[in-house]
C-alpha cells in the first residue's frame, strides 16, 4: 500500500503494472485485491467471464450511505439490480427520456453563454460556471427546477467528492461526470490551438448566422464527437472503473481469481496504452475519424463508461450534457489564457478523487466571436 500513498492512485497503479504486469494482485489492509490495467485482461473480466465479475463489493460506507447498498451503482447482482437496471435504460435514462431533456440543456446552456458574455475580457473561472451548469441540468431533469441554494450544494459535491473514498456516484453520474469532461476538453483545446482552430471552423461553419443553438443542430460535427471521444480517452472521469467483485472462482490471464476479490479496472491506463494508440500520450482527436470505436465498451481499450453487464446506462445522457455545451462555448467565444500563459505551460494537474478532475480551476479570457 505504501506505493500509492500520497500520488495519483490510477498514475500508481500503471507504474506498478509496467513492472509486474496487467495483472497484479494487491492487498490493500483486509481486502485482497486484483489490478486489471491492460485491454487484452479487461477483455477477459467485462466478455469472457462478464456474469463472473458483475458484482459490487460491499462495505460499511455503502450500506449506511447508498441505503443498504440497493442504488444501481453498487447493489449486488441479481434479481433487483436487473430490475433497476432495466427501469434506468427503458425508463429513466432511455434515448427518448434524454431527448425529452433537450429544452433543459439548450435553456441552461444559453444561460452560461450569456454570462460568459458579460464577463467579455475578463478571466473567468470557466470550471466554476461548467460546474454550476451540470448541476443545473441535472436538477431540473431529476426534480424539474433548480436546486435552492445552489452554490452551496456545489461546494458540498466537491468536498464530497474528495472525501467519500468512492461514494459520490450518487451525483457524479449526472453532474460530476459531464463538468469534469467538459472541463478537460477546453483544458486540451486550449493546449493545442490547431484543434481549437479545427473544432472552431467546423462548428461556425455548420451553423453562421445562427444566434442561438439548438440540438439538432450539431448532430453532423464530426470533428466535435471526436474532440469528446479523446478527451475521455485521455481524462476519463472515473480513472479506476467502480470496482468488481468476483462471484465464482475463475481463471483470467493464467490466474486463479477466488471468490470474494475486488477488482480495480484501470481505464485511465488502458486509454494510454502505446501498444493500443499511436503517441498515446498527445491530444489527437482524428485518431477517431473513420474509426468503429465508440462508447460502447465492445473495445476494451476505450472504456471511459465501463462494459458488459455493469456498463453506466447514463452514457446518453452524459453525452448529452457535454456535446451542446462544448459547440456553444467554441461557438460564440474566442478564448486565451490570462496573464499571458502559454498554452503549453497550461497546468493539467489532475485532482486526487474517484473523478479526476483539474485539481485548478480553469480561468480563461474570452471574448466573442465578431462575426455573430
Amino acid at each position: 500500500m505504501w506505493c500509492l500513498a500520497g500520488s495519483l492512485p490510477h498514475h500508481a497503479l500503471r507504474d506498478l503494472a509496467k513492472k509486474y504486469g496487467p495483472l497484479m494482485h494487491l492487498q490493500l489492509g483486509e481486502i485482497s485485491a486484483v489490478v486489471v490495467s491492460s485491454p487484452r485482461v479487461a477483455k477477459e473480466l467485462l466478455k469472457t467471464h462478464d456474469i463472473a465479475f458483475a458484482n459490487r463489493p460491499g462495505s460499511l460506507a455503502s450500506e449506511i450511505i447508498l441505503y443498504n447498498g440497493t442504488d444501481i451503482a453498487f447493489s449486488p447482482y441479481g434479481d433487483y439490480w436487473r430490475q433497476m437496471r432495466k427501469i434506468c435504460t427503458l425508463e429513466l435514462l432511455s434515448a427518448k427520456k434524454v431527448q425529452s431533456f433537450r429544452s433543459i440543456r439548450e435553456e441552461e446552456t444559453q444561460n452560461i453563454v450569456e454570462s460568459i458574455q458579460l464577463s467579455s475580457g475578463i478571466a473567468v473561472n470557466l470550471t466554476q460556471k461548467i460546474f454550476s451548469l451540470s448541476n443545473a441540468i441535472t436538477c431540473k431533469a431529476a426534480f424539474g427546477k433548480r436546486c435552492k441554494d445552489q452554490d452551496v450544494l456545489i461546494e458540498l459535491m466537491k468536498e464530497l467528492a474528495l472525501s467519500s473514498g468512492g461514494f459520490d456516484d450518487i451525483f457524479s453520474a449526472g453532474i460530476e461526470t459531464s463538468s469534469t469532461t467538459l472541463e478537460w476538453a477546453m483544458s486540451e483545446l486550449i493546449r493545442n490551438p490547431g484543434v481549437l482552430v479545427r473544432a472552431q471552423g467546423e462548428v461556425r461553419e455548420a451553423l453562421k448566422g445562427n444566434k442561438t443553438i439548438h440540438e439538432v443542430d450539431i448532430q453532423g460535427l464530426s470533428y466535435l464527437k471526436s474532440v469528446i471521444k479523446e478527451t475521455l480517452r485521455l481524462h476519463p472521469a472515473l480513472p479506476l472503473l467502480l470496482p468488481r467483485e468476483c462471484r465464482e472462482q475463475c481463471e483470467v490471464g493464467g490466474y486463479i481469481i477466488p471468490v470474494k476479490t475486488k477488482v480495480i479496472i484501470n481505464a485511465w491506463a488502458m486509454g494510454r496504452d502505446s501498444e493500443y494508440w499511436h503517441d498515446a500520450e498527445s491530444f489527437i482527436p482524428e485518431r477517431f475519424e473513420n474509426s468503429s470505436i465508440d462508447f460502447t465498451g465492445h473495445n476494451q481499450e476505450y472504456i471511459p463508461f465501463g462494459g458488459g453487464r455493469r456498463m453506466c446506462p447514463g452514457v446518453t445522457f452524459g453525452l448529452a450534457n457535454v456535446e451542446l455545451p462544448l459547440a456553444q462555448l467554441l461557438y460564440h467565444f474566442n478564448w486565451e489564457l490570462p496573464d499571458g500563459i502559454k498554452p503549453e505551460d497550461l497546468d493539467m494537474t489532475e485532482s486526487f478523487g474517484t473523478t479526476a478532475g483539474r485539481i485548478n480551476n480553469l480561468y480563461l479570457i474570452a471574448t466573442s466571436h465578431s462575426s455573430l
